[in-house]
């Protein structure tokens, strides 16, 4: 039997320090790496802390395809969902490092969740599972 798991998700940015810091800061992810690649660009992983889920690979778009696509990389869909084990705890804390909600928390069968956006207009649900 095989094991695949989806690791890695590339998010084109438009600058890697101020990308790194909403996630870092705002977010909490915890940066993985940070390293020079050739020609000015940076291998920059970052990942929610205590999770199993996949990272973000934050790349800066260097074309204007590519800088088209920043914050509308899912076209106007919630494209990510960061789950949480407590989400008032979360929500406050995301709230208060000035992360914006699109959206008062909502309770719904499947949890509680709010919608809220990063520094480009990417939208996430920051979601708590109902228990099982």
């Amino acid at each position: 039997m095989t094991t695949r798991s989806l690791f890695l998700v590339t998010l084109v940015i438009d600058d890697y320090d101020r990308a790194k810091a909403f996630y870092c800061d705002a977010l909490g992810f915890d940066c993985l790496q940070d390293e020079q690649q050739p020609e000015g660009k940076r291998w920059v992983v970052v990942k929610p802390g205590g999770g199993d889920g996949a990272a973000f690979l934050l790349a800066q778009a260097t074309n204007e395809a590519q800088r088209a696509a920043i914050g509308n990389q899912t076209g106007g869909r919630v494209g990510f969902f960061l789950k949480t084990d407590d989400f008032a705890r979360d929500h406050a804390a995301m709230r208060a490092a000035g992360v914006r909600f699109l959206e008062e928390p909502r309770h719904e069968v499947y949890g509680t969740v709010a919608v809220f956006a990063d520094p480009y207009g990417n939208t996430f649900d920051l979601i708590q599972h109902a228990a099982a």
